[in-house]
């Protein structure tokens, strides 16, 4: 009994995948394998078509992304990914991401403008950016990172852009960027109460990065959370 319970549990598990589930998925998983005989071929095969079935199509949403846009898949360093909203009524925001209050400075709350020429955007259009292949920033520290982004997403520091502009189309150095051929990209950090991506966008600015080409996702991981958005682990 306890086997079928387990079964049951990482079939639930795997039909919507969250990197905070890992644990118990390997746990309750490894327990099956350890079990031999037709019992684990039979939770092999039914498995393998549960998460075969689990990318269901737009129209079989409950919860949608928008009237047109049930889910948006955008590449990752691990493959494929695709970004929706949580299927569970009952779900809740990440506690991280649940508090109001936080001391102000240093977690003051940002303008809409960030700075002249940058285009400040939402969800959809950061969905829409990451599905054109934009490379999407995330401002944060390493630990906020690592603790769950936006798909896609690779970690440029807020401490560290003035000196990385080169993985984003400039040449040259810190304090003399030749910044002409500046891809587009899109930074984002924690939220609205969030310095790090101004700060990073500031710095950009100083160096001679075109606004132009910067869009900035004002909402963060608060925002993406509160919506039920996939969130994956960062990459070092």
């Amino acid at each position: 009994m306890a086997l079928l319970h387990d079964c049951f549990d990482v079939l639930d598990i795997g039909q919507y995948f969250k990197p905070r589930h890992m644990r118990v998925f390997e746990f309750k998983l490894a327990r099956i394998q350890k079990t031999g005989g037709i019992m684990k071929q039979l939770f092999a095969a039914v498995f393998i078509t549960s998460v075969s079935f689990s990318q269901v199509s737009a129209e079989e949403l409950d919860v949608r992304i928008n009237g047109e846009i049930g889910s948006v898949t955008v590449e990752t360093v691990d493959g494929p990914v695709e970004i929706m909203r949580n299927q569970d009524p009952d779900a809740t925001i990440d506690p991280k991401y649940a508090k109001t209050s936080r001391n102000c400075p240093p977690f003051c709350v940002q303008p809409i403008e960030v700075a002249p020429g940058v285009t400040t955007v939402g969800e959809i259009e950061v969905l829409e950016l990451a599905e054109k292949g934009i490379k999407l920033i995330d401002g944060r520290t390493l630990d906020w990172h690592l603790d769950g982004t936006i798909p896609s997403a690779i970690n440029m520091p807020y401490t560290e852009m003035a000196s990385r502009l080169d993985e984003i189309g400039c040449t040259g150095g810190a304090g003399n960027w030749d910044c002409t051929n500046a891809e587009e990209v899109l930074l984002f950090c924690n939220g609205p109460w969030c310095g790090q991506s101004p700060m990073a966008i500031k710095a950009m600015l100083r160096e001679g990065y075109p606004p132009e080409k910067i869009y900035y996702y004002r909402g963060g991981m608060q925002a993406w959370h509160s919506l039920g958005l996939t969130v994956v682990e960062g990459q070092m």
